[in-house]
């Protein structure tokens, strides 16, 4: 059954404007966890609100790397997955995310798979909460790595051009 429509608007603007100051701060202050952190309940409630039994795996996974990106920034844990794997990227969902620092890895992941549910969902609110959701780790991997912040913007925006 869908999920009601009622407040979803004010959520999502509210959301948008949480985000949006979530942004400012983490990019001026060069503070991700500020990012992180305001992608909680973005999160939460892309989870309550996705249906499909693939956006539902996606939304739920995504859940479990934002938990474990909260943890590794908050206790400013650093691992490089590039070398432990010996391999430059991983396939996350049909997307190749680039592989290093793995709080950058854990951030492209998440952008990753709000790509997926923007294009798997049929929901306005959901699609909303998906760019919501990308824009945020966009900024949060720039501050993380830059690196990784282009090959993510590329990559989305070859996803864009390719789904017109």
């Amino acid at each position: 059954m869908a999920r009601p429509t009622k407040n979803a608007t004010p959520i999502c603007i509210g959301l948008s404007l949480l985000a949006l100051v979530g942004i400012v701060v983490g990019l001026a202050t060069s503070t991700p966890l500020v990012m992180v952190l305001v992608l909680i309940p973005v999160v939460a409630y892309e989870i309550y609100r996705v249906e499909g039994e693939s956006t539902k795996w996606a939304s739920w996974g995504m859940g479990a790397v934002l938990l474990g990106l909260v943890v590794l920034t908050i206790f400013d844990i650093s691992w490089n997955l590039a070398e432990w794997l010996g391999q430059d990227s991983a396939d996350v969902g049909g997307y190749l995310v680039p592989l290093g620092d793995i709080k950058s890895v854990g951030a492209a992941m998440l952008g990753a798979l709000a790509i997926v549910l923007f294009f798997r969902t049929r929901g306005i609110y959901t699609r909303w909460l998906a760019v919501i959701i990308f824009v945020t780790v966009a900024a949060l991997v720039y501050v993380l790595s830059p690196d990784v912040f282009r090959d993510l913007l590329r990559q989305g925006t070859q996803d864009a051009i390719n789904q017109m």
